[in-house]
């Protein structure tokens, strides 16, 4: 159980890489920092994408995000005392 407490943890930080990541200008193709956005989405959006679907972005923010993140940390609380 807490080895994937320890994955959902790391996944979180992912998951918060790419939100603030999403507040910049995107960085130019190629750059180290590009790649890591890139990751961060490729790792991300697959989670966040089904989520999407059911709940639309409410004008500018994504809840998606917010309800994957606390349901994320919810479970990784969970999974770490147990």
């Amino acid at each position: 159980m807490q080895i994937l407490a320890n994955i959902i943890g790391i996944y979180l930080v992912v998951l918060f890489a790419r939100a603030i990541m999403s507040w910049f200008p995107p960085p130019a193709h190629g750059s180290i920092l590009g790649t890591v956005q890139r990751v961060a989405f490729d790792l991300t959006e697959p989670v966040l994408a089904p989520v999407r679907r059911v709940i639309p972005p409410a004008g500018m923010f994504d809840i998606s995000f917010m309800i994957v993140f606390f349901v994320l940390f919810i479970l990784q609380q969970y999974l770490a005392r147990a």
